[in-house]
């Protein structure tokens, strides 16, 4: 349960982090056209952009919480699970920021989202297990 909770908060972090890190991009771009010059102009906009460092913000909590899931459980479960992440994005990315999504996009995210499901029937197995099973001999 512990680890569905984790990589539930995870994925809607990375996504919410996606959405805004590219609306602050995206409100960057927008100011101009941008020539190579104004490199620091462009650092001084996205230092002082909200957006960007929320979505950074929440990019980071994405980390954490991935780094925390695997650091009990298995990179062939957590890695997979929270590819889901990617369908998500796709739906956000439709509804927040008004982005065309054609049907082959949303197929792609339907297909990774049965790959998930897959993954997710099969549980979080070995590396809990092997946690389990060394404790039980220490006791011993």
């Amino acid at each position: 349960m512990k680890t569905a909770v984790v990589l539930t908060l995870a994925i809607v972090a990375q996504a919410a982090g996606n959405v805004y890190l590219s609306k602050g991009m995206r409100d960057m771009a927008s100011v101009g056209p941008i020539s190579g010059g104004d490199l620091p102009l462009i650092l001084l906009r996205g230092i002082e952009s909200p957006a960007i460092w929320f979505g950074t913000a929440l990019l980071l909590a994405f980390f954490l919480l991935y780094a925390a899931a695997l650091s009990w459980t298995d990179l062939s479960f957590v890695l997979p699970a929270t590819a889901f992440g990617y369908a998500v994005n796709v739906a956000c990315g439709h509804y927040f920021l008004h982005e065309a999504v054609t049907p082959a996009r949303w197929t792609g995210a339907a297909l990774i989202s049965v790959g998930v499901v897959l993954v997710a029937r099969s549980g979080p197995s070995g590396l809990a297990k092997r946690k389990r099973d060394h404790a039980g001999q220490e006791c011993q």
